[in-house]
Order: structure tokens, then sequence, then C-alpha cells
């Protein structure tokens, strides 16, 4: 009896078991999805009077006719925040009381609303992929990172700043609780969103210098302040937790001044399912399907150069992984090994020939390779060692067309058409001057061999390196 008493006055800390808060409303997220797309469709057409936003029954009627084509937009715009706003969408679902599963379709929806409607310019194939597969996966960390700040129990400026964290991390879910008045309210039951001890979660933000090479010189090359943050939700290792996301890894870098792209880097690894084994005593391994996502994005390094030393994405990926556990050595060396097999639905990379519009990179599909091996020494630190390779085919090529005479927006071209192998090599060394501040060395290595099909077009093979130093600080 008095278990059961406090088991319940457990669950009445919790925000997911109150029954007035995860009510299912998929009409309302339906009506979300659709008022996001007229929302940023009117700003697009009224505030900047872009030319792409001036639709009507014709075009989305020659929208519809045409069907879907590759788009020449940006590389972070295709491929991150196409995705980005696929969160959106997913978000209007998931902050209206539906599971994961049920919040996807609105991703999809959202995404082909916005294709064949919005725009007068023909539907993008891959800008559909991204949006609907990326979306879901950045949809679904916001929404499990916004829960972490979320607490209704607070009140005055330590709620306001609480609640503007959660609509920044998370802006769907912040115009919801604003619309319901959950933003505001205070609660003495029900109010926290996150459970740590059955979801654990550690967070790192780390600043630094990073040195990136150009051509792979040692003394050619820029410096440029950077910041990182870096998330590990879940313990893959817990038998009990076995929801999709339950366990993910998660990573940001943002450059803050100097040559490259604002975002650096993203990369997701997220359990969709699992399988605790037990393989041998004190062995610990989960076997699963795992979603990624991964986005490197860099220009020239130094004025005048022509050399990009990358742009590599995985936007929309699914696959093996498997996770293992040694038991610790001595109480002393913690080992842990991670491995991953994916089929990329949709991935990018730079190329060396293909230009059209804002195009100076190829898409396609292809597989992944990934390995991690983790060794923590306990109270000296830890050392890291992270080996990606990526191998994507173009399909679709644009040799024997009339460049000179079609219109670049319907070339409908994934790029050169050929193959590229993509590896980055990454060891990472973590000395701890306290338990909460490391030093943060790292080194990261890019390989490219491009294989081109057409016969003017020579393959090229590159390399180059970059350095980092910081410090990192562990919540």
């Amino acid at each position: 009896m008095v278990s059961h008493i406090r088991a319940q006055q457990a669950d009445s800390l919790f925000a997911f078991n109150d029954s007035s808060q995860t009510i299912k409303r998929p009409w309302r997220s339906a009506f979300q999805t659709a008022g996001l797309n007229v929302g940023v469709w009117a700003f697009d057409r009224y505030a900047m009077n872009a030319d792409f936003a001036k639709i009507s029954l014709h075009s989305i009627w020659k929208n519809i006719r045409t069907g879907f084509v590759w788009d020449n937009d940006k590389f972070s715009t295709n491929l991150f925040a196409h995705p980005y706003h696929g969160n959106l969408y997913f978000n209007t679902a998931r902050s209206n009381g539906l599971s994961f599963w049920e919040s996807a379709p609105y991703s999809i929806a959202g995404s082909l609303m916005w294709e064949m409607c919005a725009e007068i310019e023909p539907p993008a194939i891959n800008d559909f992929i991204a949006t609907s597969i990326g979306g879901v996966a950045l949809g679904e960390v916001t929404h499990r990172l916004s829960s972490l700040v979320l607490d209704d129990s607070k009140y005055g400026s330590g709620r306001f700043f609480r609640e503007l964290l959660g609509t920044i991390i998370c802006p769907s879910r912040g115009l919801n609780r604003l619309i319901t008045g959950d933003a505001w309210k205070v609660r003495h039951q029900y109010y926290k969103h996150h459970d740590y001890e059955k979801l654990p979660v550690k967070f790192s933000a780390t600043i630094g210098d990073r040195y990136l090479a150009d051509d792979n010189n040692f003394f050619k090359g820029s410096n440029s302040p950077y910041v990182e943050f870096d998330v590990i939700y879940g313990d893959p290792l817990k038998e009990s937790t076995n929801l999709p996301f339950d366990y993910f890894n998660f990573s940001s870098t943002f450059n803050t001044i100097g040559t490259q792209p604002l975002i650096g880097s993203v990369n997701l690894a997220a359990k969709l399912f699992g399988k605790y084994l037990e393989p041998v005593p004190g062995h610990k391994m989960l076997i699963g399907i795992f979603q990624h996502f991964d986005f490197y994005d860099s220009e020239s390094v130094i004025s005048g150069s022509k050399n990009i030393p990358y742009k590599i994405s995985e936007a929309a990926a699914f696959g093996l992984g498997m996770i293992y556990k040694f038991p610790a050595k001595n109480k002393r060396v913690n080992i842990r090994q991670s491995s991953y097999l994916n089929a990329i639905l949709l991935g990018g990379s730079l190329t060396d020939y293909y230009n059209n519009i804002d195009r100076n990179y190829n898409m396609g599909s292809g597989y992944s390779i990934k390995s991690n091996t983790y060794i923590d020494f306990a109270r000296y630190g830890n050392f890291e060692l992270s080996l990606q390779h990526y191998r994507i085919f173009t399909w679709k090529g644009y040799e024997g067309k009339d460049l000179e005479n079609i219109d670049p927006l319907y070339l409908n071209a994934q790029g050169d058409k050929g193959n590229v192998q993509l590896t980055i090599i990454n060891p990472m060394i973590n000395v701890n001057l306290n338990s909460k501040i490391k030093i943060n060395f790292g080194l990261y290595y890019y390989l490219r061999h491009s294989k081109y099909s057409y016969y003017k077009y020579q393959d090229v093979s590159y390399q180059t390196f970059e350095t980092r130093l910081g410090l990192r600080y562990s919540f």
C-alpha cells in the first residue's frame, strides 16, 4: 500500500502522466500545419515580395502536372533549412499530444503541401525527402530537448526564461503552450516534463578555436572561434526504455566569426527500436534500428582560394546499429564501442564540376559505415575515435541536355553522374581539469574521392584537415 502511494506521488510529478495534458488533437495539428505554410507563404509574398511566392491556381496545377524535379538551392537550404522546417510541421502534432509515429505524417503532409502549392517553381523531390524524413529526426530531438527546460512549477522571471528557451528550441511547442495557456499556468502536480532517473541526460558545451587547412597545407589555412553543443540523451543499455528516440546522441557546431558558415555541423544518431542483450556476464549490448542525420558545411578557407574543404550530408538515413560496453577494468577504464551500417535515402557531397544557380554539390543515395570507440579513464579524462565513411551515388546527371536553352529550374539533375567516397577520421582527447571542465583536443581528417561517369570529367581526390582546441563544460 505504501509503495503504491509513493508510485502515485512520483507519477504526479510528470506532465506526460496527466491525462488532461496528453489529449490527442489531430485536427488542431492539421490546421496548424496548414496555417504554418500559409503564414510563411504570406510573409514571402507580401513582406518579401518574392517572385517564387506569386502563386495562382494555374501555378498549382502546373506543379501537379510537371511533377517532382531536383532543385538547385544552396547546400545549407536543401539539406539543413528544409529538415529544420519539417521539424516545425512534426511538432505541430507532437505538441498536440500525438506520438512519434502519429506525428510523422504531418511532416510529410506539410512538405507536400508546400512543394505543390506555395511556390511557382516546380516541386523538388529532394526538398520533399529532406523536409519529411529529416524533419522527423530534428523534430523529435527538439521536442525532447525542450522538455529538459520546461518546469510548470516555476513562476516569475525564472518561468519566463524557461518558456523562452523552450520556444527557441522548439517553436511549434512554444506556440501551442501560448495558445493553451500552459506557458504561464503554475502547477503543483504534473509539472515536470522530463524524468531524469528514467532517461539520464549528459549535456556539454565547448568553446574554442579551430584551424581549417586549405588543401591540406599545414601553414595555409584560417582560424575561427567555435561553439559546440553535445547531448547524450538516455542510456542505450537500459532495458526499460525502448520508445523511438529514448536514446540519441546529438551534436552541433557553430562558427562565430570568420570565413566559415554559421552552422558548421549537425550530427544525430537516434535509436528507433532496440534489443538489449548480455552476451557474457558483465558485457552489455544493444542491437537496433537507428535514424541518422549528418550535415557538414564549409566554404573557401582563405580569400581567393577555389578550394572548398567539404560539403557532406546524410539528410535521410536509417540502418542497423550496435552499442557494446565492456566491463570496467580496475574501475578506472571503461570502453564502449558503437558501430552502424546505414542506407542513405538522400545525401549530398561537394562536386568539382556541376554549378547551376546555387548548386555546387551533388545529391544522391547510397550507404554509410560508422564506428565510434570511447575509452573513459575515470578522473583523468577520455579518448574517442570516430570513423565515418559515406558512399553516395548520383544517378541522374545532365549529360546530353541542351544546357544553353533549357530553363535551369527544370534541368532536373542530381548533379554530376558518378559516385563519391567520403571519409572523416576524428580522434579526440578530453583531459579533466575538474569534475566539470575539460581541455578538448580534436583532429578531423577529411578525404574525398569523386568518380565521374562523364568522359570529359576527370576523377578527383582531395584531402584536408582541421584541428580544434577548446574548453568543455559538462552540465
